[in-house]
């Protein structure tokens, strides 16, 4: 990792730049992808899974006996560990629904909200490099929580054609309703225009890659819903010199192996952290079954010594992290200056990975700065909100007069004749 001391303010963005591809290739090989799907349907989704995933199918979905299988493949140290995280990732998004009260906004006029499900959602579960079985919880929780409707899942198959046992077993755990074999941009791409095998969603959610990510952003573009920009991962860290340099570089290291494309990044203002961080980094990397893929994360990465916490309280907001770990002394002066993070970590004893996995907090994040606009995937994400109002005639006595002057004022006549028709008729009864 490149170390930089006292960067000055004005060289922030240019110095902590997230690696990127070529946007205009992405771009090209989504709308090739997209193109192809929506002419070709499932044809499309075997050609495009036997050129980038190396493997060839004849068909998309899972048989649901597959999935039951799954179950006597995995030891029950792992089951166990599966059901302690779904409970706590359930308990956790519960507590988020929310009842609407009526709320009489002038006499005679009631409004309220309602809840409701999104009815078709699509998730989409990266299962390349390292199957994240943990993202299925993550996001078929909190779907099922809310109520959709139909809830399909799509991930990419293993190098043997088959879908990572761990990856089916927590779909059943959750009851997930359809699950497909099909992963990257053809995912993306299936679940948003519908093929033969896969339905057509509402809405489309789950990290991924750079592809995976300009294609929920075409998704987006032709009339389906994303969750957020969600792409290669990233970790900030806050330390000073309470922080332990075995933990900081363990927490640098357990977002690196993620991808060559994830960046990591130490901000400090005690400069005698440095070397014990660069030292645990060189010899825990040398223990990490990945650690090419970190290595090359590494070279994207850096370590910045600031004059101040104030200072790395500004930085970090500026670069708006996907997860931000605070491990300082005095972590309550700095929560509240906390503006941008997708999620946040405070203390030596709280590592990003328990929100990867068992917490209970959603580790489906806003990345590369979207985190300024947006947050992580919650009960919410899988909701709608649609307003309701019921007015007396009494308090369309009131408040129509208001709505006649505005409507005029805005030359919308018919807008206003819609209220005058009515007071007509009241006062023509009374």
């Amino acid at each position: 990792m490149q170390v930089i001391k006292y960067l000055a303010k004005e060289s922030w963005n240019s110095v902590l730049t997230r690696p990127i591809f070529n946007v205009d290739e992405l771009e090209d090989a989504v709308n090739l992808v997209f193109g192809e799907i929506k002419r070709d349907g499932d044809k499309a989704l075997f050609k495009y899974t036997l050129q980038y995933d190396g493997v060839n199918i004849n068909k998309t979905e899972v048989n649901r006996a597959d999935i039951d299988a799954s179950e006597s493949m995995l030891d029950d140290e792992l089951k166990q560990a599966l059901v302690i995280a779904a409970k706590n990732i359930r308990t956790f998004h519960e507590a988020q629904f929310q009842d609407s009260e009526v709320i009489e906004t002038s006499e005679g006029v009631r409004c309220w909200r309602k809840s409701t499900a999104i009815e078709k959602v699509g998730l989409y579960v990266p299962g390349g490099s390292a199957p994240l079985f943990s993202t299925v919880l993550m996001l078929g929780i909190p779907a099922k929580l809310a109520g959709c409707g139909e809830v399909v899942l799509c991930t990419p198959p293993g190098k043997n054609g088959k879908i990572n046992p761990a990856i089916l077993y927590a779909c059943k755990l959750v009851g997930i309703d359809r699950v497909f074999q099909v992963g990257g941009i053809q995912a993306i791409g299936g679940m948003a225009y519908g093929t033969e095998s896969i339905p057509k969603v509402h809405k489309i959610f789950g990290p991924g890659n750079q592809y995976v990510t300009a294609a929920k952003q075409r998704a987006n573009r032709i009339g389906v819903a994303i969750d957020m920009p969600a792409g290669p991962s990233e970790v900030m860290i806050l330390a000073d010199e309470t922080a332990e340099p075995e933990f900081v570089a363990a927490d640098l290291l357990s977002q690196a192996e993620h991808g060559a494309d994830s960046q990591v990044i130490l901000v400090t203002w005690a400069e005698q952290l440095i070397e014990g961080v660069e030292q645990e980094l060189e010899k825990q990397l040398q223990a990490l079954s990945r650690r090419d893929v970190a290595a090359k994360a590494l070279e994207n990465s850096k370590i910045v010594l600031v004059k101040s916490k104030e200072e790395a309280l500004e930085l970090s907001n500026s670069y708006a992290p996907e997860h931000l770990i605070v491990s300082v002394k005095d972590e309550g002066l700095l929560i509240d200056g906390i503006k941008n993070a997708g999620s946040v970590f405070l203390g030596n004893y709280t590592p990003e990975s328990a929100g990867d996995y068992a917490s209970g907090t959603n580790h489906t994040l806003p990345t590369n700065g979207a985190a300024k606009a947006y947050s992580g995937v919650s009960l919410d994400s899988f909701m709608k909100s649609i307003s309701f109002q019921k007015i007396s005639e009494k308090g369309l006595l009131n408040l129509g007069p208001v709505i006649e002057i505005m409507a005029k004022a805005e030359q919308l006549d018919a807008h206003s004749n819609a209220v005058t028709v009515r007071l007509n008729k009241i006062k023509l009864n009374s």
